[in-house]
């Protein structure tokens, strides 16, 4: 658990490896950005959830990995947020066969 703006939130994390991770965290943020408010800017970006469950996904890319890391308020929540962001995800990299493993 760690604080978010002042409440307590549940985090978990992926490192996903891809040669492009600028490319699929970019696809990810652009995909939300017309539901959800999102931001990406030199390789990071952030999606904030808001309509059916609340919770925050922040996309950092490195050479050969893309990291993820998402939060939200509460286990229901949570695992949206992993299962939303995982599947969009996994189907957008389908022909570099991405695995999302969440910790």
């Amino acid at each position: 658990m760690s604080a978010e703006n002042g409440a307590t939130a549940l985090v978990s994390e992926a490192a996903v490896a891809t040669d492009r991770p600028e490319r699929y965290g970019s696809q990810l943020v652009r995909h939300f950005a017309n539901r959800v408010e999102t931001h990406w800017a030199d390789g990071r970006g952030e999606v904030r959830f808001s309509a059916s469950f609340a919770g925050r996904a922040e996309l950092r890319c490195a050479p050969g990995v893309l990291h993820i890391r998402v939060s939200a308020p509460d286990g229901e929540s949570l695992r949206r947020v992993r299962e939303v962001v995982a599947d969009h995800l996994v189907r957008f990299g389908q022909r570099d066969r991405l695995v999302v493993t969440w910790t």
